[in-house]
């Protein structure tokens, strides 16, 4: 038998009835023969998702080792291990295992991504085959199956509804919606949204009440959780802006380091004389100093320890670099429920014929009280009975927890018990008065809910209705009045009455009632008519009080906030309103980014705030359009349907406790309490991560350029070594990981939030640490051939005067550590001069082992060094200081001017990005 796609090229299953849907099938209601389905399952494949592409690990492996600055660190290991230099050769070669091992592991995690996606389907499914029940593999269903869903059931594939009773399927992990969707039979309009083809169901999401008979439609990868695993296989995994900086340095570091290298030991055999092989063995010593080949241990340990801060604050880091991606955020895309919101429903208003009433309070405490925004006491009276109605016709239950009430049953219900007490009624005295006797439970056919109960005031019975506005009111005939009697029913007020809750992005309920003169036999549909229409309620899911404070802390710091759901955009704007996240909210939805060709959306994308009823290519491509005008990106989510746009961002950010493990293994972050306020927290961290960075490199270059100058000097003009090759492999040693390493440790400055993003193309090394290098850099060595020049003056012999050199060394790269610790601010504090126990320690380890240098004859016996007196050490003391003095001194002059590098280039970096803050 010949067979349809299981995907028709419009997708349009939607839009069919289901007699045309089982017609293009060539299926019926009673199911495939099992001869049929075998044909099939051989012609589609198997409903599961193809597995990733294996990359051999020895292929992962060497590829990491593909970097200049990596090689250059090898060359530089191997050369220092054959000049017996195996402490500094150990410790590039640890730094470089360590890499690489990191890279392994970081590129397994789109496989890790798409097995998570491959987990969202159902081990088992059961289905009818020639009208008889059975329970198959999930792996072998095949279009023109039909399945039989209960409530709990997760759905094993796209599938078109059949029938359907009270069904209502929670859909979160493709659409973000926060409240389960209602399903029916009838088909819905062709253009209709993912979160409004309410006659589809669609493989990974959850039945969460009613049961169902549908047909499937499509399996594997021709299901909307397959498609978005193609999407996500087709993302490139971004790298970070400091892994871009550090590549780009690495090569320019070491195409001059080797072209330096190989001249100057040309000019020290040619011009010089020297021998081969003590101008190797120089230049060798030389390049090993200069070489920050500490640099990526320092870094890779001032990440680790932010990862550890941020833990604290409820951030999760899955990978080093994304701790300082953070600090150079631009944007950052949100999604809406549970982490700008609480994820609970409040019921937030209750209008009636006789006023309006608000009602205090969030999530599902029954605490707080009712205050009339019209209509005074009789506005209340009339709230207090739409109230008693929500928690009749209701079959929730509020519980009281450690970190909280809860809701056991529809979020909807539990906001009307929350109401209820709100309202002053006692729950179960109130359900005691009116024993329920029996229910009409919810169907998408009718689209409410009726109760039946003892009426407490007379023989009859009480009917509670509640539902879809516009349903209940057809049920209607009269409404409460003013004066709480039965007056006549004023549909126009109660349209309008909608939709201006609609509008205030309030989802909204009807309630009726009506009493009966006796308990009917049976409670049926026919006696739910002739209501009195009582009000209607408005519901929010509230904006957290914390994410509000974030989102402004956000834009005073530069970052814009983009709000991108799955949700109504009615509901959307109203909650970006109450965030604050623009001084305009504009709401662009998914229908009208359809029509945005690739060229015009990066503009559109700066200029709104809100993005309603969006897909997952809706959302890749808005991150692709930011990212197009140079911002970094920062995505947040939790369903399926944001992974692909959470691996494109520069940093993904999925949800602890209701993220899915697709979105999880897609993300670099993954915050613990879902909370917005944790990522306003991470980039307060990975501001100051990156300023430790900026200092550890301010301080290690300098230190390294002031040794290679100083012998430099010594060579091309012809003079005397300060120090030997084997006393620069010393100094290497000791200070660059014992110093360097402590400012991994260092606390952030004031005001990290204060300042503007760094720009996406930043160099490494800035316009200010350029000249700081070079300025560090001559006075370094200036100081070195003082010192030097002043020892052989007062008479001492050549080693006498090289230890003073490489104690000057020592101590100047102390004092300069207490002025590159802060960058921003003057060093002359009690807390600058105080230091932090870090840099204590370090300073302390470095005094000890310069004092063995200078005093331990078996230090004389391998470095060539002499004990010096104290009038000497004095002076080598006085010189740091000097240091220090000078450089607060450029600071505050740099300051005074306004010629501070960094501020221009984050000004520039401001203007530039200013539209999207806007």
């Amino acid at each position: 038998m010949a067979v349809e796609e299981a995907a028709p090229p419009d997708d349009s299953w939607h839009a069919l009835d289901p007699g045309q849907a089982l017609a293009r099938l060539h299926a019926d209601q009673q199911g495939l023969d099992p001869e049929e389905a075998a044909g099939r399952l051989h012609a589609h494949g198997p409903n599961a998702l193809p597995p990733p592409r294996q990359v051999p690990g020895w292929h992962r492996l060497l590829r990491q080792f593909n970097d200049p600055l990596i090689l250059f660190l090898l060359a530089a290991a191997v050369l220092s291990a054959l000049l017996g230099h195996l402490v500094d050769a150990g410790v590039i070669a640890a730094v470089v295992v360590v890499n690489a091992v990191v890279g392994v592991v970081q590129e397994g995690r789109a496989e890790q991504a798409l097995s998570a996606l491959r987990s969202m389907l159902a081990p088992s499914a059961r289905v009818l085959r020639a009208g008889h029940r059975a329970t198959v593999a999930v792996e072998t269903l095949v279009p023109g199956d039909v399945l039989l869903l209960e409530a709990g059931d997760r759905v094993p594939a796209d599938a078109r509804v059949l029938r359907a009773r009270g069904l209502r399927v929670d859909e979160s992990v493709l659409t973000g919606e926060s409240v389960p969707a209602d399903k029916q039979v009838e088909a819905v309009p062709v253009e209709a949204e993912l979160g409004s083809r309410a006659s589809m169901l669609y493989s990974g999401t959850l039945v969460a009440t009613g049961q169902a008979v549908a047909l499937v439609v499509a399996t594997g990868p021709c299901t909307r959780i397959g498609r978005i695993g193609t999407l996500l296989g087709q993302v490139e995994t971004l790298t970070t802006p400091l892994l871009r900086q550090i590549a780009r340095f690495g090569r320019a570091f070491t195409a001059f380091a080797l072209v330096s290298a190989v001249a100057l030991l040309l000019f020290a055999v040619v011009v010089r004389d020297y021998a081969w092989l003590d101008a190797l063995m120089v230049v060798v010593a030389l390049a090993v100093g200069v070489v920050p080949e500490s640099l990526p241990a320092v870094i890779t340990i001032t990440l680790a320890m932010g990862v550890r801060r941020m833990a604290a604050r409820n951030a999760i880091v899955r990978r080093l670099p994304a701790v300082e991606t953070l600090g150079a955020t631009t944007v950052i895309c949100s999604d809406k429920t549970g982490t700008l919101t609480r994820n609970e429903m409040t019921a937030r208003s209750v209008a009636t014929a006789a006023g309006r009433v608000e009602a205090d309070g969030s999530g599902y405490a029954p605490e707080g009280r009712l205050r009339a925004h019209d209509g005074g006491d009789t506005a209340l009276a009339a709230a207090q009975r739409v109230a008693r109605i929500g928690l009749l016709c209701n079959d929730a239950q509020l519980r009281a927890g450690e970190d909280g009430w809860r809701v056991d049953g529809d979020p909807m219900e539990g906001a009307l018990l929350a109401l209820a007490g709100k309202a002053g009624f006692d729950a179960a005295a109130v359900r005691s008065a009116h024993p329920r006797l029996d229910e009409v439970p919810f169907d998408a056919a009718h689209r409410f809910m009726a109760t039946l109960h003892a009426d407490a005031e007379g023989p009859g019975a009480l009917v509670c209705v509640k539902g879809a506005p516009e349903q209940v009111l057809a049920l209607s005939t009269a409404q409460v009045g003013a004066d709480g009697a039965g007056t006549a029913l004023g549909t126009a007020a109660w349209r309008a009455a909608i939709d201006a809750a609609g509008a205030d992005g309030q989802r909204v309920l009807g309630f009726a009632y009506r009493r009966l003169d006796q308990v009917p036999a049976r409670f049926e549909l026919d006696d739910i008519q002739g209501l009195v229409f009582a009000g209607i309620v408005g519901f929010i899911d509230p904006p957290r009080e914390e994410a509000i404070r974030a989102v402004a802390d956000c834009r005073r710091a530069g970052i814009a906030v983009k709000m991108i759901t799955g949700d109504h955009a009615a509901t959307a704007a109203a909650i970006a309103a109450q965030l604050r996240l623009a001084d305009e909210v504009r709401v662009v939805t998914g229908q009208e980014l359809d029509g945005v060709p690739d060229a015009d959306l990066p503009a559109l994308a700066l200029q709104a705030s809100v993005f309603a009823r969006t897909t997952p290519e809706h959302k890749l491509r808005i991150v692709r359009a930011l990212q197009s005008r140079g911002h970094t990106v920062a995505m947040t989510g939790d369903g399926v349907n944001d992974a692909p746009s959470l691996k494109q961002a520069d940093i993904g950010i999925a949800m602890g406790h209701k993220g899915t493990e697709a979105a999880k293994e897609a993300s670099q972050m993954v915050l613990a309490d879902d909370n917005f306020a944790s990522i306003a927290a991470a980039v307060h961290e990975g501001r100051a991560i990156h300023d430790n960075i900026r200092k550890v490199i301010a301080w290690t270059l300098p230190t390294n350029g002031g040794e290679a100058l100083a012998v430099l000097l010594a060579l091309l003009f012809g003079w005397l070594l300060p120090m030997t090759p084997a006393q620069i492999l010393w100094i290497n040693m000791v200070l660059t990981v014992s110093l360097g390493l402590s400012l991994a440790f260092e606390p952030p400055e004031r005001g990290v939030m204060s300042r503007p993003p760094r720009r996406r193309d930043a160099p490494l090394v800035s316009p200010f640490m350029l000249w700081r290098i070079v300025l560090v850099s001559v006075l370094f060595s200036l100081a070195a051939f003082a010192m030097f020049g002043w020892a052989q003056a007062r008479g001492h012999d050549i080693e006498t005067a090289r230890t003073m050199v490489v104690n000057t060394f020592c101590v100047l790269e102390i004092f300069y550590l207490f002025a590159v610790r802060y960058l921003h601010g003057t060093s002359f504090s009690l807390r600058g001069l105080r230091g932090t126990p870090a840099v204590l320690w370090a300073v302390g380890a470095v005094v000890v082992a310069q004092l063995g240098f200078t005093y331990l004859p078996w230090m004389h016996a391998l470095f060539d060094s002499r004990p010096l007196p104290l009038p000497e050490g004095m002076a080598i003391v006085a010189t740091g200081v000097a240091l220090l003095v000078v450089l607060e001194l450029e600071k505050w002059l740099l300051r005074r001017l306004d010629v501070f590098a960094e501020l221009r280039t984050v000004a520039g970096s401001a203007a530039t990005q200013g539209e999207a803050t806007a």
